[in-house]
């Protein structure tokens, strides 16, 4: 599988619905797709950079920059047996490992259609479909949450994760509780919470939820396991989980007792993998997150989530909540019993609309090895 060019595309694609965070609140998604070219064989996947350097440090305008200057070169021109072989080649860039997961996890795309295996098989994965949650954002007021809540358990998925921050949490999680008292429910603080807030913390374990996800800061793991043994409520470790030695200490600390594996955080499939494989020998559930993907990254949470140790339902929700037009076919459907069928053709199994995509594109560049320059 030679490497003979990688194009880098940036699209705009509005959001159905505005989604808010601690962070902040977004409308649209800057969208970065990268191709990798392979003989004849085209490899597709999506950098998940936010706008802004708010969730990571990396932000659309660094995994760009990465990418161009630094990690494209790195492969372009290779000739490799499988899409994890890019690691060891890219490893002279520290971190930007959204940027790095694109590239990997476009190579394992192309490996699979090079092989004619689907690539939930070519991963490892057992499950041939995947159990559905969502993610609701912070809304105007609670009754609008509410509606949102009725309306996705009407879709039949099978976990609502609720967003909180402080001023937005107890009483949100009351009024919920009180009208769905057996929903599977879950928060996520985004890193909102200080350990100062402990008593305010301990009256989360009242509302019965699965998790609290990622309460104190993005990169620590010590006070998450001082909070830990406070709480009756597990916490799910997100942001602090960026390699499998980060998961591996937060296991044997006792940070956590659930992790959710999102494939662009920790730079591609063949970490999240190893992190899979650690939580499943401690016998630590893992689910997948979402980071606002395109139908591209939806897809491949899709493939990752066929992994057996995946017990808990993701993010990985129906097209439809978020884009009017996705760019693969068919959409991302989920079932009204709140799964995913996962797909059996070569690839991630769903066609890139690659004229809408042209559409879309407010910037592109394709770089190609020639004579061992890139050019």
């Amino acid at each position: 599988m030679k490497i003979e060019a990688v194009t880098l595309r940036e699209i705009r694609m509005p959001l159905v619905h505005f989604f808010e965070t601690s962070f902040g609140r977004t409308y649209s998604r800057r969208v970065l797709l990268v191709t990798v070219h392979c003989e004849g064989v085209d490899g597709w996947a999506e950098c998940v950079a936010d706008e802004r350097p708010f969730y990571s440090s990396e932000w659309v305008e660094t995994a760009w920059a990465t990418m161009e200057q630094f990690l494209v070169p790195a492969v372009l021109g290779q000739t490799l047996s499988r899409g994890g072989d890019t690691v060891a080649l890219m490893s002279r860039v520290r971190g930007h490992r959204m940027a790095k997961a694109a590239i990997e996890n476009a190579l394992w795309d192309a490996e699979a259609k090079q092989k004619q295996r689907p690539l939930w098989k070519l991963l490892g994965g057992t499950r041939q479909e995947i159990q559905c949650g969502v993610s609701i954002g912070i809304q105007d007021t609670v009754e609008q949450l509410l509606e949102k809540v009725e309306l996705e358990l009407a879709a039949g998925y099978g976990r609502i994760k609720v967003k909180v921050k402080p001023g937005w949490d107890l009483n949100v999680l009351e009024r919920i509780r009180s009208r769905w008292p057996h929903i599977l429910l879950s928060c996520d603080a985004n890193s909102a919470y200080r350990m100062d807030e402990v008593e305010h913390l301990r009256k989360f374990d009242q509302f019965n939820l699965l998790m609290i996800e990622q309460p104190l800061w993005n990169d620590d793991i010590y006070y998450h396991a001082r909070l830990q043994r406070e709480l009756r409520t597990a916490i799910c470790l997100d942001e602090s989980i960026e390699h499998v030695r980060d998961a591996t200490e937060a296991v044997e600390t006792g940070a956590c007792r659930i992790i959710n594996i999102k494939v662009g955080r920790v730079g591609g499939f063949t970490e999240a993998k190893k992190i899979h494989h650690i939580c499943q020998t401690h016998n630590i559930p893992v689910w997948c997150g979402g980071m606002l993907e395109s139908g591209i990254g939806r897809a491949h949470n899709i493939a990752l989530s066929s992994l057996e140790n995946f017990r808990l339902p993701g993010d990985v929700s129906a097209s439809k909540r978020y884009w009017k037009e996705d760019i693969i076919e068919p959409s991302v459907e989920v079932t009204s019993q709140g799964t995913i069928p996962i797909r059996d053709e070569p690839g991630t199994g769903y066609r890139i609309r690659e004229d809408l995509i042209e559409k879309l594109t407010v910037r592109k560049q394709t770089l190609r090895a020639v004579a061992h320059r890139v050019v």
